[in-house]
């Protein structure tokens, strides 16, 4: 078994599958010593990932919504949906997240919708296009400037940052968790800056706190 996964990475290693492939998973944690993956990367089928010692990798899948919590001396193969891990401890389940991250919503989110379009002049550009399980959003951006997040359905809610090198991790993710900012269950927000907007819309039942990143990822576009 050990060589087969032997034969399995090195296979990978001189295929290069994962610059191939578009990226299916986000790193949401590393500590001690990994290589192969950084906080907050986006990894794609075929990344090899080696922990040592007191290492730890968290990976998320975007489209299963699986989430896995790899520790101690192995290695991982990111797989579409799962990894496969060689010699590591896992530990998996789970997570809610919108696994399609596409602009179409389905009817239910659009009938809810309906009445945040009527008011703004029937413009379908501000139907949401992702759906959030964690009240405090995690935003992607690469612009610098003022982040305008402003609910939509209900008047009077709104929330400006001002993006600064200190402010944002790897240089495009700002945590509104890091400030104890809580979004309202159920309803529909716009994230802006600059020219670049998403609508999202927050589940009835999203939790509070730093939960998994893929449950409230928003990527500005």
């Amino acid at each position: 078994m050990k060589s087969l996964f032997a034969a399995i990475v090195v296979f990978v290693g001189f295929t290069g599958l994962a610059a191939a492939q578009a990226p299916v998973a986000v790193v949401e944690d590393v500590q001690g010593k990994v290589t192969g993956a950084e906080f907050m990367d986006y990894v794609a089928p075929g990344t090899v990932i080696k922990l040592g010692p007191a290492g730890k990798v968290v990976l998320s899948y975007m489209k299963s919504c699986w989430r896995e919590t790899i520790t101690g001396v192995g290695t991982v193969i990111v797989g579409a949906e799962d990894s496969m891990v060689h010699l590591s401890e896992v530990k998996a389940g789970k997570v809610q997240c919108d696994s399609s991250h596409s602009q179409l919503v389905d009817r239910q989110v659009r009938e809810s919708a309906a009445t945040v379009v009527r008011s703004i002049g029937d413009d379908v550009s501000m139907l949401p296009q992702v759906t959030l399980y964690g009240l405090s959003p995690v935003v992607e951006t690469t612009g610098r400037g003022k982040l305008v997040v402003e609910r939509l359905d209900v008047a009077g809610e709104r929330y400006d940052v001002n993006l600064t090198a200190a402010s944002v991790v790897r240089g495009k993710f700002y945590d509104f968790a890091k400030t104890k900012t809580s979004l309202k269950p159920g309803g529909t927000y716009v994230a802006s800056l600059g020219s670049q907007k998403t609508v999202f819309r927050v589940d009835p039942g999203a939790e509070p706190g730093p939960t998994s990143i893929i449950g409230r990822l928003v990527r500005l576009k």
